[in-house]
């Protein structure tokens, strides 16, 4: 087609995808193509403001490296990550609800018995324990917790070279009853770094930066589907207003003391794989 317009030109590059022989590439590519086309049609960008766009993805590209991904960042941020985690993970009732898992995952953390200490030699610390079960409340022995977190200063490990590495981080079994207990530092609410691009567009959109404070937790079990979720503190002022829209009211919990320290109890629900 040699003369393209503004009313063709949407379906002359849709027409482009007619010889691709991968269905689901295809149907994605085309939706794409329609939705950002009427983007552009409703805001109707300059050329100046395209080019700023294209600057920004750029730039968030450069700042990218093995320990920071700066388009999860964004992706949470705009709310595309939890959106993506809801519509792929529509649990069954009573099934312990996912979260983010956020751009500060790291794999190989060690693995520990019930009953490991995060943070030997720092406190007071937060004991938290339940039982990994199955949808009927049974318990599921062996069970593997993966847990990570940010230290007081609001930093995970692989941000602060101060910390040693997999500080705060464990692989936690379970007990042959399903049963987990670690000891932990009481997470605090932290900032999502704003040194970036994202920063300066949270700041530009008068957004704040904060996330309320958690642990992240993945959770699994052979024969049982994992679930990518996190807890969250009763009382922190940013539950209803988390920056990545993480938080849900069923992984809120209220941290109780207990002697010196504190604790809590949470009991985490997988879902069978097939169900």
């Amino acid at each position: 087609m040699r003369n393209l317009t503004e009313a063709n030109l949407t379906d002359a590059v849709l027409a482009r995808l007619q010889d691709c022989d991968d269905p689901r590439l295809k149907a994605v590519t085309a939706a794409l193509i329609r939705n950002l086309h009427a983007f552009i049609r409703e805001v109707e960008p300059t050329p100046e403001e395209w080019f700023a766009g294209i600057r920004f993805l750029t730039a968030t590209g450069q700042i990218c490296d093995d320990k920071r991904q700066e388009y999860i960042l964004l992706s949470d941020t705009l709310g595309v990550s939890m959106l993506v985690d809801a519509i792929h993970n529509r649990k069954p009732a009573g099934a312990t609800e996912s979260s983010v898992l956020g751009p500060f995952y790291v794999e190989g953390a060690p693995e520990q018995d019930s009953g490991a200490d995060l943070a030997p030699g720092e406190g007071p610390g937060a004991w938290v324990s339940g039982v990994v079960r199955d949808l009927d409340g049974h318990p599921l022995a062996g069970a593997l917790l993966d847990v990570w977190q940010t230290a007081p200063n609001g930093l995970y490990h692989v941000q602060d070279a101060e910390q040693p590495e997999h500080h705060l981080c464990c692989k936690v079994r379970a007990d042959g009853e399903g049963r987990y207990r670690f000891r932990t530092l009481k997470p605090v609410s932290y900032p999502i770094p704003t040194d970036g691009p994202v920063g300066a567009l949270l700041e530009r959109l008068g957004r704040h930066p904060y996330r309320p404070a958690h642990i992240h937790f993945i959770v699994s079990a052979p024969g049982f589907k994992p679930v990518i979720t996190q807890l969250f503190s009763e009382g922190d002022p940013y539950l209803e207003s988390d920056a990545v829209f993480g938080v849900k009211h069923s992984l809120v919990i209220d941290y109780q003391p207990e002697g010196d320290e504190l604790a809590v109890h949470y009991d985490f629900r997988l879902e069978p794989v097939g169900a």
